[in-house]
């Protein structure tokens, strides 16, 4: 079943387009990456599909219904949550209560639930539930972000380059992570630098160039491309970290 539907989606910022009319889905509990190099339109994608922006045109589904223009906390009570780039934790509020604000659409005993489940997907964060989000190294708030983003119970979850910054182990931990939650069922949309990563976990992918989608396929299909292997694989967005 689809899940998400975006035609012709335009994004802007005063007289520059950011997205210049694309067109892709995203099926429920299905992952998909969207690649393309820093100014490509991707994160500008995101904001205007979680209710960060408002679309300058163009027509978004979720589950069947209309929800273009849709401020960003109806998105998030229909179920469509965004982890942004940079993770953008409350500095000044403990771990517990980062957590506990991404489930502020759920009951006491759902919060209960999800928070038993976020500690046991990150182990390290139990001891670290009273100290201030803002004390964390990078890979911790990456890690409170995630769980954040889970306390929701999303139908689809958006990341925004969840590895930017990370040292190469924490981000591999990241990655399974994201590999466990798509594996869940949670239909997942992944932007993400390293190319080589994203598509190892997500089975289809968009590149997005200046704004317009110039190319899509299974991940297979785009890591064998002569074009992604020159444009991405070949400049320190590959296998490494």
């Amino acid at each position: 079943m689809t899940l998400l539907e975006v035609e012709s989606l335009v994004v802007s910022y005063g007289a520059i387009r950011a997205v210049r009319g694309i067109d892709f889905a995203l099926s429920d509990g299905e992952c998909v990456s969207l690649l393309g190099a820093n100014g490509a339109g991707k994160s500008s994608s995101l904001k205007a599909l979680s209710g960060l922006m408002r679309p300058a045109s163009g027509r978004v589904h979720f589950d069947g219904k209309p929800v273009t223009g849709l401020p960003a906390h109806e998105m998030a009570r229909m179920g469509v949550t965004l982890v942004p780039e940079g993770r953008q934790v409350f500095a000044t509020l403990t771990v517990r209560e980062n957590l506990e604000l991404g489930g502020f659409n759920q009951s006491h005993e759902h919060n209960q639930e999800d928070l038993t489940r976020v500690l046991e997907t990150f182990p390290s964060l139990e001891a670290r539930l009273n100290a201030l989000a803002g004390n964390l190294s990078g890979g911790e708030q990456q890690m409170v972000a995630l769980g954040r983003a889970l306390m929701s119970r999303p139908r689809l979850l958006m990341l925004d380059e969840p590895s930017l910054g990370l040292a190469p182990l924490v981000a591999s931990q990241i990655f399974e992570v994201i590999r466990s939650i798509a594996a869940s069922g949670i239909a997942v949309l992944l932007v993400e630098q390293n190319v080589h990563r994203a598509l190892g976990i997500a089975s289809r992918g968009y590149v997005l160039e200046l704004g317009e989608i110039t190319l899509q396929g299974s991940s297979a299909d785009l890591l064998a491309n002569e074009h992604i292997r020159r444009a991405y694989l070949g400049h320190g967005m590959g296998e490494g970290e």
